[in-house]
């Protein structure tokens, strides 16, 4: 591989369903030139299609790059590799299995590159996880496809903001077979990947963790569940003496209400929605999503395509621009952590 003509971070962004809101957000967030102080930004897209969301969007003070790979970068530009060269039709709001196909295409792209070594992290911009569908993906989310390529299942989704890191214990799982994906050893091992992100991603040098209960009331005593008492408390406790500073569990709803959450360094929730309602409540338009326990870097956005809005120069860039920001913060975080060993 030839050697970089500059120390910046590569920051491997894919466009993600090109008929919802990820170039608009992708673009705007590249309009502030002081991205360009702390990385460089390469979008896996297409060029064209591109240049038409830029149009619609009437962004002209600055132009991309077009390079065919990551050896011709230098500093002070945004730059975009073409994923295919044909245009592209982009219909605002549309689910399309072409545009799936595409969102694949980018990542498969982007994950090479930093499998190379040219490119540092990677920054994903929202796909439709109906039409991403095929025989070669066949994942709920991003979280889980990233687990597979990097060949690891001990991973954790982590929403991040300004005030609150939570994590999640079953992720991606129907809401009806919440307590049955629930063990010890998993609420342990979501404990160890969690105490050890924020070490490593976030320069905390011991961790305080909350964890929250599964029932209403975090089961009362066991009158309204015994998850409580059979599986998470015993989970906490093994995890404690494997000299993790984990807390509870507690009721989410006094928990958020009162927030205590301001008094831990993360919470650990035990299914999505509980942890994803209070994080967007607090922290919708500003929030990050980051993928824990990978060897790689990737962070997103914390919300959709938002079909209803593309193509209507509505969209805030605030989430994307700080999931670019956290990406740069995290890979030199680990840079840090390892030269300290």
């Amino acid at each position: 591989m030839k050697e970089r003509e500059h120390k910046k971070v590569v920051a491997a962004i894919t466009h993600g369903d090109v008929n919802g809101i990820g170039y608009e957000v992708i673009l705007k967030t590249l309009a502030d030139s002081r991205m360009l102080d702390f990385c460089i930004p390469v979008i896996y897209g297409n060029s064209k299609a591109a240049s038409y969301h830029r149009k619609t969007l009437s962004i002209s003070d600055y132009q991309l790059t077009l390079v065919r790979d990551l050896t011709q970068l230098k500093a002070g530009k945004p730059y975009i590799v073409n994923i295919i060269n044909e245009e592209i039709k982009i219909e605002f709001g549309k689910s399309d299995p072409v545009a799936g196909q595409l969102a694949h295409k980018a990542l498969e792209m982007a994950i090479a590159d930093i499998n190379a070594g040219q490119a540092d992290i990677l920054v994903t911009a929202p796909i439709n996880k109906s039409n991403i569908q095929s025989p070669t993906y066949h994942f709920p989310g991003h979280t889980e496809y990233l687990a597979e390529k990097c060949k690891t299942d001990d991973y954790m989704m982590l929403m991040i903001s300004p005030n609150l890191r939570i994590g999640v214990v079953t992720g991606h799982v129907p809401v009806n077979k919440i307590s049955s994906e629930l063990s010890i050893p998993l609420i342990e091992n979501k404990l160890a990947i969690l105490n050890h992100s924020l070490k490593y991603d976030f320069g905390v040098s011991n961790p305080k963790i909350a964890v929250l209960g599964l029932n209403p009331h975090a089961g009362d005593d066991a009158l309204i569940g015994d998850e409580e008492k059979t599986i998470i408390e015993p989970a906490i406790r093994k995890a404690f003496e494997n000299h993790i500073n984990a807390f509870g569990p507690f009721p989410s709803d006094g928990f958020f209400g009162n927030t205590a959450f301001r008094n831990f360094d993360a919470v650990l929730a035990m299914y999505h929605d509980q942890a994803m309602i209070p994080f967007k409540v607090l922290a919708f338009e500003d929030g990050v999503n980051f993928t824990a326990g990978l060897p790689i870097v990737r962070t997103s956005p914390d919300h959709g395509t938002a079909y209803d809005i593309a193509g209507k120069n509505m969209a805030s860039c605030n989430s994307f621009r700080n999931a670019l920001i956290l990406g740069v913060e995290i890979y030199y975080n680990r840079l840090n952590y390892n030269k300290n060993k």
